[in-house]
């Protein structure tokens, strides 16, 4: 910005010294015609900085090419997330309690499932099977909990 000014101002200088001079000696071709090759000049200068500019400007810029998408592979779960997956060969039915209502069996999650001992008691229920009390795990219960089952 500022050397497109001052290069204005430069040759409206030369273009008004040599006007005015040649005005002033009733000047002959030869001064006029010097007077309009200085502007010339200089107006080429100009033009081919400008030129030098924008194609370097113009070098600059790359175009975008897109990476092809390539899948990541499956990542395991983080400890602290897979410890609220729970194991789904551990669903049992247990006729005693209800003919189509799945539990979670307490021995088959002690042998499957590393945190058995962290799960919440409230979830724990206990019903009679005729011979004794038989404990398992209700999984909507857990599932508010914040527990899920995992079929893998």
């Amino acid at each position: 910005m500022h050397k497109k000014f001052i290069a204005l101002i430069i040759a409206t200088a030369v273009a008004i010294t040599g006007v005015s001079a040649s005005q002033a000696r009733a000047a002959d071709a030869k001064d006029i015609l010097g007077g309009l090759a200085a502007i010339a000049i200089i107006g080429a200068g100009v033009h081919y900085y400008n030129k030098e500019k924008d194609k370097n400007r113009a070098a600059r810029h790359q175009t975008y090419t897109p990476k092809p998408y390539k899948p990541q592979p499956v990542r395991p779960l983080p400890p602290r997330v897979a410890r609220y997956d729970l194991p789904q060969r551990c669903l049992r039915t247990y006729n005693s309690y209800s003919q189509d209502h799945l539990l979670l069996g307490p021995k088959c999650l002690k042998k499957h499932y590393k945190h058995a001992n962290s799960l919440p008691q409230e979830c724990k229920v206990g019903f009679w099977n005729g011979k004794k009390v038989k404990r398992a795990y209700e999984p909507a219960c857990l599932r508010q909990k914040g527990y899920r089952v995992v079929y893998q």
